[in-house]
């Protein structure tokens, strides 16, 4: 399913548990894995500056690479390397794009360093402009491989269906148990009547789960459990995730608009902030 994942890295990937987990992902479907560092030269106090500056960038994040692929060489997965230069977000995304992977590996925040480039707010930007999947996983948490279960939230929309294509051909391919979730939020309602009477949303939210449990069923997975919960969204995925023992969520990251809006695009990047599991955001294609 993965044969090719884009790694961005930063300081300190000896200690990064997102490392171990992707080279479990490449070791599972046979994938090669590039590490690629972006030395963010774009910065007014690097590109108003000598050459000699940009030199010691490009030279750090050659020995990050260095480092990193030391430790995928130790684990007994292929890789190759790449330092570039650029903005981190745009050009993790261009390359990805350009270069076809099939996934895109990134923590949800960095360490501290001389090259803290790899902050939260640039997976987000990452996650919200790619449309390549994009895994995610908080620094720090521990995270197991091969999943037994994959959350999909869904509201029906077309970003949420092609997550739960992309969450079906993947749970088919690890034997996992599918959970098909729609959040319905009365605060996205058009006005009171609506919101009273809530039978347009929940109408709404039972579609986008039958729609899920079609596609496994069109897939062969047996394993589907269905449901639907009023809450924020982003509370009740958290929530599920904790009930249920989830292994990863997949989600879309833009939802539908007005009435019937029930997963906000605001939610994917909330549930990539706070999910204690790994989180693969499927963009527009």
């Amino acid at each position: 399913m993965y044969k090719q994942i884009l790694l961005p890295v930063e300081e300190d990937t000896e200690s990064s548990e997102l490392l171990h987990h992707a080279s479990e992902i490449a070791h599972w479907a046979e994938a090669e894995v590039q590490i690629l560092y972006v030395a963010n030269t774009n910065r007014d106090s690097v590109t108003l500056t000598d050459r000699n500056v940009v030199d010691a960038l490009l030279e750090r994040g050659e020995d990050i690479v260095e480092e990193a692929g030391a430790l995928l060489d130790s684990l007994g997965v292929e890789y190759s390397t790449d330092v570039v230069q650029g903005v981190p977000a745009e050009t993790i995304v261009d390359y990805a794009e350009r270069y076809e992977f099939d996934l895109v590996a990134m923590p949800t925040h960095g360490r501290e360093g001389l090259s803290r480039y790899l902050l939260g707010s640039v997976t987000e930007k990452v996650v919200r402009l790619s449309s390549v999947p994009v895994l995610t996983a908080r620094d720090g948490d521990k995270v197991e491989f091969p999943y037994e279960s994959l959350l999909v939230p869904t509201d029906g929309s077309d970003s949420a269906r092609r997550a739960a294509d992309h969450a079906v051909a993947f749970a088919d391919a690890l034997d996992a148990t599918v959970h098909a979730l729609s959040a319905t939020d009365n605060s996205v309602l058009a006005n009171v009547e609506e919101a009273l009477d809530g039978r347009a949303e929940k109408e709404t939210a039972k579609e986008a789960v039958g729609s899920v449990v079609e596609m496994a069923e069109g897939d062969g997975v047996e394993n589907v459990e269905t449901h639907i919960q009023a809450g924020v969204p982003d509370e009740v995925i958290l929530g599920y995730i904790d009930e249920h023992d989830i292994g990863a969520v997949v989600m879309g990251t833009t939802g539908r608009s007005g009435v019937d809006r029930v997963l906000l695009g605001s939610v994917a990047e909330k549930t990539v902030r706070s999910a204690p599991v790994p989180v693969i955001t499927v963009g527009g294609e």
